[in-house]
């Protein structure tokens, strides 16, 4: 079935395309059979590539007989890229998880990397200038100037913080960096643990596996929240809830964690230190509410 340039007769192209689809069909009952024992997470990339792979030689295929007949000079140059599509795919399918334990530690290094990005954008933030009233009074000649495009600066969007935000910030960024030091801990632990899958388990390794990495994801969810919240005005309520929801998701990890027979000092280290900014954080909120209340009930006496 190699290409040459030349559009096929049409015996040569029927056998190419029957030749083709009997192979599809044996590298679609073995991409089955290699989902035995497979977890979600592993069918999952398993189902993934060999998807790709199907997609992209269906697509040959409608070429191949739409360029029969054909005197379509663009569609004989387009043959090569669905050709090198095919190629591609199959070539991606080196890549695809072995074993389960592989397949659940990329899935938990997606999320210790979106945590990373979290981390970043928070380091990003900056304290409010003092003298941001004086600037604006400098710079308000040359705003009246410029179109309303050119307006949308940082200060509009109002991305800086008030001394009491960044405090917040600051608190939230310990929260973060603790966290990906706890999921890369997480990660390294459940690499380790390669030996421990065999095909007799009877799902049950697969099963605490899966449901660590569900509770690792559930985690990402609540640090993308508390890095959203983060923005003035800042939802206090909101951090405070994914506070707890993070902090009783390390509770289960660690509980989980326990069951496997293997050395997890680490990872407790590193959950324990998460625990510590957390409830430093939780104890610096609920203070720093408690003293909003105060002023405000002295306010409202005032008055």
């Amino acid at each position: 079935m190699l290409w040459n340039g030349k559009a096929p007769e049409a015996k040569e192209l029927e056998e190419n395309i029957t030749s083709y689809f009997n192979v599809l069909q044996g590298f679609l009952l073995l991409s089955h059979g290699s989902t035995v024992g497979a977890g979600p997470t592993l069918s999952s990339s398993i189902h993934e590539s060999v998807t790709q792979v199907v997609d992209c030689s269906f697509r040959l295929m409608k070429e191949s007989v739409s360029l029969y007949g054909s005197l379509n000079k663009d569609k004989k140059q387009s043959m090569p890229q669905f050709v090198g599509a095919v190629w591609e795919a199959c070539s991606a399918l080196k890549k695809v998880p072995a074993t389960n334990v592989i397949a659940i530690g990329r899935a938990m290094t997606q999320v210790a990397v979106s945590v990373k990005d979290v981390l970043r954008e928070i380091k990003e933030l900056k304290p409010a200038s003092s003298d941001l009233g004086d600037e604006a009074s400098d710079d308000a000649p040359t705003r009246a100037e410029s179109g309303p495009e050119d307006d949308l600066n940082e200060v509009d969007l109002g991305s800086d913080l008030s001394p009491e935000e960044m405090k917040v910030a600051q608190l939230a960024q310990g929260v973060v960096s603790e966290t990906v030091v706890t999921i890369k801990e997480l990660i390294r632990m459940i690499t380790g643990l390669l030996k421990l899958e065999t095909p007799d388990d009877n799902g049950k390794f697969v099963d605490s596996l899966e449901k660590l990495l569900k509770i690792c994801q559930g985690m990402g969810v609540e640090i993308d929240e508390i890095g959203a919240c983060l923005y003035p005005p800042q939802e206090i309520s909101a951090i405070t809830l994914a506070l707890e929801k993070t902090s009783s998701s390390i509770n289960e990890i660690q509980q989980e964690v326990e069951s496997f027979q293997t050395s997890s000092k680490p990872f407790v280290d590193a959950s324990s230190g998460l625990r510590t900014v957390l409830k430093q954080m939780e104890s610096e909120l609920i203070a720093t509410a408690q003293e909003l209340a105060s002023k405000m009930q002295n306010v409202a006496v005032i008055n």
